[in-house]
């Protein structure tokens, strides 16, 4: 009997994803002969960020170069790939929260919940994990989107892996049901972009010129509160690399994890793996 070839969804900021955050998980999926399929917020065609195509950029808080020639060879090459031509739509794919001035609230509340409940079980299922890839850009539409919270919510509720790297991480913090407004990884061992790697200044985004300076929000601390006290932000700061697994969470802190976090994905889907790293 023929193995069933696995589905991974991929979730892309529309304001500029950190190359190898992509293309390690994606070399990883193709390798593993997984079928990719990406979504970005308004179903716009995602772009790479500048510096993470550069070997030549030097990062401020590391005070080294972060992409090598050959990494940024292969972030040019999928920047121009068709592979990223028609994403999905998530807002045409998922219900938007109606406002609680509506004047048919319960109606529309319950329309909402039904829309969700339909959007996962005709399109989420088919789909056996989910990856956010992390960038600058995801600050800007994916961190407190509400459609993202609620396709993690979906995958959570399916009891399927969910991968998170750098910036995308802080999604998982923000993912919470309305009802008890509880973060999804309180309880859960996460990593994520630590406070040590944030800019100065020099924080930027895709299809603007806007040069926020620092990032709005240390995520380090939004992490280690949404964890609670049962859970634990673990940043690996001075170690090469910071990969977390606590199922069905896999949390990658940057851009030297992006293999790894990918590898640890497929343990997750053809192993069983449910920790690692801490």
């Amino acid at each position: 009997m023929a193995r069933r070839q696995k589905k991974i969804l991929v979730i892309l900021s529309e304001y500029g994803f950190w190359g190898e955050e992509l293309v390690g998980p994606l070399e990883t999926f193709d390798g593993a002969g997984y079928e990719v399929t990406f979504a970005t917020p308004k179903g716009k065609r995602p772009v790479a960020l500048p510096p993470s195509m550069d070997a030549s950029y030097i990062d401020p808080p590391l005070g080294r170069g972060v992409t090598s020639k050959e990494m940024a060879q292969k972030v040019k090459r999928i920047d121009k790939s068709p592979r990223l031509s028609k994403p999905l739509n998530i807002s045409k794919l998922m219900p938007e929260m109606p406002y609680f001035s509506s004047s048919s609230l319960i109606r529309d509340l319950e329309a909402y919940y039904s829309e969700r409940e339909k959007a996962k079980n005709k399109v989420l299922s088919k789909f056996d994990a989910l990856l956010i890839v992390g960038g600058s850009g995801p600050i800007v539409d994916l961190a407190n989107n509400q459609r993202v919270h609620d396709i993690v919510l979906g995958f959570v509720e399916m009891d399927r892996p969910i991968g998170a790297e750098c910036y995308g991480v802080a999604c998982l913090a923000f993912a919470r049901e309305l009802e008890t407004r509880k973060s999804i990884i309180w309880g859960k061992h996460v990593t994520g972009h630590c406070k040590e790697y944030d800019y100065h200044d020099g924080t930027g985004f895709m299809g603007t010129d806007f040069n926020m300076g620092p990032p709005p929000y240390p995520l380090e601390y939004i992490l280690r509160d949404a964890t609670g006290p049962d859970g634990a932000y673990i940043g690996n700061f001075g170690k090469e690399t910071s990969v977390i697994v606590d199922y069905p969470f896999v949390t990658g802190r940057s851009t030297p994890d992006s293999y790894l976090s990918g590898q640890k994905m497929v343990e997750m889907l053809e192993k069983g793996l449910r920790r690692y790293g801490w």
